[in-house]
């Protein structure tokens, strides 16, 4: 059954973008990790740079929130709200969406440009990852070369927390392959189509992530 549940976003992605038929098993694997995360209450940690650092922020923001499909709060939670406060409660219970939790390592410029002042520019993402990370989360870092040294220093960070590393890379890997746990390399060199190829598979992991967790997706 799990088998045939994430066969069918594959086979969906490969028929739409063929170069990525190489890596599929890669992409599997990647969706694995990160199901184990979220099934044992962890989070995704997400960097990379320039339009890999805007990809960081678009995937948290969908599995933040719906991707697909309806994911209302649970009726207890719901109740709760109603009970605090009736009026508002009613709209923030219909309102709200649950999530699976998601950190861009981007996002937080006070803290980012304090320590690259006072600090370390290439050390920001580690000292993120430092903060936020917990045993039993995942860090996506995202690099088309594979060697960007902010993303690896993070990725050193988290192994040394006990935190899985996925990386989304090009086709050569780089050091930043080397260091992850599954890395996924699409068949290309180019930056910019590199970066064509990984927005298709980080939309099919929120897709079947969406699925595993908020019910099945509409045929």
């Amino acid at each position: 059954m799990l088998e045939e549940r994430l066969q069918k976003h594959i086979l969906l992605l490969t028929k739409r973008y063929p170069a990525l038929k190489p890596v599929s098993q890669e992409i599997i694997d990647a969706y694995l990790i990160m199901e184990t995360c979220f099934s044992c209450n962890g989070k995704l940690l997400i960097a990379g740079n320039g339009g890999s650092a805007a990809d960081s922020e678009h995937i948290a923001g969908e599995l933040m929130k719906r991707f697909k499909i309806p994911r209302p709060v649970p009726p207890e939670f719901a109740s709760k709200l109603k009970e605090i406060d009736s009026a508002r409660g009613e709209v923030l219970a219909k309102n709200l969406e649950r999530s699976l939790m998601a950190i861009p390592l981007v996002a937080h410029e006070a803290l980012s440009t304090a320590y690259i002042n006072d600090v370390d520019g290439l050390g920001v993402f580690a000292q993120q990852l430092f903060g936020f990370g917990r045993q039993g989360d995942v860090f996506l870092g995202i690099s088309t070369s594979g060697n960007s040294e902010n993303v690896i220093n993070a990725a050193v960070v988290a192994k040394a927390l006990g935190i899985k590393v996925i990386g989304l890379t090009g086709a050569g890997g780089g050091k930043l392959a080397a260091m992850s746990d599954v890395a996924v390399k699409v068949p290309e060199e180019e930056t910019y189509i590199i970066q064509e190829l990984h927005l298709p598979i980080y939309h099919s992991w929120c897709m079947m992530l969406e699925e595993k967790f908020f019910g099945m997706l509409d045929k």
